[in-house]
């Protein structure tokens, strides 16, 4: 879509070359800034000129430029003592996406689009990601994928405020996974997308629920929990009111195959 409102693309080298103001918009992949009208916006900041390394991988983990193309991280690999690094192409492939998206759209332009479906606010979310956030004229700050996201296109960016990248440590890439997903339609949005992972020796089980609730909720636990200690973890963390209703399921609907999927899960980790 042409954005007839644009006056202006800037191009900085640097991020303290930029002079935000209202009427500023950041431009990473795109895919959503040009599918639809930006009234508001009247200037474009583009930040590829910024040449943040897409994927930097660690003795102590990842680091995910907001940047970084979904067709980059899906030809990651990473060391063979990441056991959970083939969930970035599962959840890759949940994407509701043409091959145009996918070779412009971003990780970071997932996630700040704070969607209850975006995929890669499930897989960073589900990895323990952590969000390092740039704000005009401060110092950088920090916060968990899981409390970035705050409700259904909200989250904790203040005005001007950039996503740099999403760390994931590497204790969260050793565990083993297991996921689920479900859409009403074969290529559908998702309705729910629910991860497990779990830690050597059945320690350490955390359940990341997504797409059926309007932000990402986590469930930890010590150890593998019983069927029933799961279930009851559910009920109490997500009541009847707290499950996100769209027209790609409703809340009674999501919160039934929430609970299905999450044994499932239960039962694969075990």
């Amino acid at each position: 879509m042409n954005l007839n409102t644009i006056a202006q693309v800037k191009r900085p080298k640097s991020f303290e070359d930029v002079e935000w103001r209202d009427g500023h918009a950041w431009l990473a992949g795109g895919t959503w800034l040009f599918s639809e009208p930006q009234v508001a916006t009247d200037t474009l900041v583009d930040l590829e000129r910024l040449g943040w390394p897409s994927l930097t991988a660690t003795p102590t983990g990842l680091e995910i430029a907001a940047t970084c193309k979904i067709r980059e991280l899906a030809a990651f690999r990473g060391p063979a003592a990441w056991r959970a690094v083939p969930l970035f192409q599962k959840c890759i492939d949940s994407f509701l996406m043409s091959f145009k998206i996918w070779n412009a759209a971003t990780v970071g332009g997932n996630i700040c689009m704070s969607l209850p479906a975006g995929a890669m606010i499930s897989l960073t979310a589900a990895l323990e990601g952590i969000c390092t956030l740039w704000p005009v004229g401060g110092p950088p700050r920090e916060v968990t994928v899981v409390d970035f996201v705050t409700g259904m296109h909200t989250n904790v960016l203040q005005k001007g405020e950039l996503l740099r990248k999403i760390y994931l440590p590497s204790a969260a890439l050793t565990k083993r996974f297991a996921m689920r997903q479900v859409s009403l339609t074969h290529f559908g949005r998702s309705a729910a997308l629910i991860i497990g992972t779990l830690g050597d020796n059945g320690y350490d089980f955390t359940l990341t629920v997504t797409a059926a609730t309007p932000r990402p909720v986590q469930l930890k636990f010590t150890k593998l929990p019983s069927a029933a200690e799961l279930r009851q973890a559910i009920e109490e963390r997500l009541p009847p009111d707290a499950w996100f209703a769209d027209v790609h399921g409703s809340a009674p609907y999501k919160r039934h195959i929430t609970f299905y999927l999450a044994e499932q899960i239960r039962a694969e980790l075990s």
